[in-house]
């Protein structure tokens, strides 16, 4: 029924966090017209978690070794805004883009729908 998903991150620097994507993090895009990218993403899955605040939508990239990914993001220069936490069902860093954007980074420790379940 549906072909994939399409995620969509508003910047204050979209030219400079697209350049961190595909110059940084090395994803793989194609250029929807006139220099406009879109990024192919690892496989992905979808929560839904209940609040009792307004809903929102957040983005995690997930890393099978967390600690190696800080490690060469640092090594290209990428600041890393959060340390590893262990949050129990895994564990939690973040990186910053270049608009300031905090970007979550977890390895986790629970079943994953994306097939690739520790």
């Amino acid at each position: 029924m549906f072909s994939g998903a399409h995620v969509i991150l508003y910047s204050r620097d979209a030219e400079a966090d697209r350049a961190f994507l595909r110059d940084v993090l090395g994803f793989e895009h194609v250029d929807a017209g006139r220099g406009w990218l879109i990024f192919k993403l690892p496989p992905a899955e979808v929560a839904v978690h209940p609040t009792d605040d307004e809903p929102r939508h957040e983005m995690y990239l997930m890393c099978d070794n967390l600690a190696q990914t800080l490690t060469t993001l640092d090594e290209r220069g990428v600041e890393i805004s959060r340390a590893i936490s262990d949050e129990g069902w895994g564990l939690l860093a973040a990186v910053r883009l270049p608009s300031g954007t905090e970007l979550p980074l977890y390895e986790p420790h629970h079943p994953t729908a994306h097939g690739n379940s520790p």
